[in-house]
């Protein structure tokens, strides 16, 4: 009997990413809070609203954040291939390693990339900036995986 070793990497966002994220919440929560607070104030409502309503964004800060740390795998690499999210512009999102033709490093817009060409003419395009990973590790392990699907 053999023990199949797994080979299932993860990649989540980098930091600098999610404190963007973040940050943009925090921008909406407070325009919407000052929205808020004219409108208790022009209609004389109870100013227990701007409570809830500051506890509820605070609460959903918490899960955001917990969330965007925790959960959200941005890159998955897998033996049977690759999924990825949250990136715009990725071209292909998710393909076997047997559809890959290559991976090469590249630098469109000045964006340093992993782009993985499909044999379809078709491709995956990764910007590491967005992984928190190492740039250089994250193109071995890609290779890796695609040497072990080769086999």
């Amino acid at each position: 009997m053999s023990v199949q070793q797994t080979t299932d990497t993860d990649y989540r966002l980098a930091s600098p990413v999610m404190a963007r994220l973040v940050g943009s919440y925090l921008v909406a929560l407070a325009v919407l809070l000052v929205v808020a607070t004219v409108v208790v104030a022009s209609l004389a409502l109870s100013p227990d609203l701007l409570v809830i309503l500051l506890g509820a964004g605070a609460l959903g800060l918490i899960a955001m954040a917990w969330w965007l740390r925790a959960k959200l795998v941005v890159v998955r690499l897998t033996a049977a291939g690759y999924r990825v999210r949250m990136i715009r512009a990725v071209g292909v999102p998710e393909a076997r390693w047997s559809d890959v033709e290559d991976a090469v490093a590249a630098t469109p817009r000045g964006i340093e990339c992993v782009v993985l060409r499909l044999r379809d003419g078709r491709s995956t395009t990764v910007p590491v900036q967005l992984l928190a990973a190492d740039k250089d590790e994250f193109a071995r392990d890609v290779r890796e995986h695609l040497r072990r699907a080769a086999r």
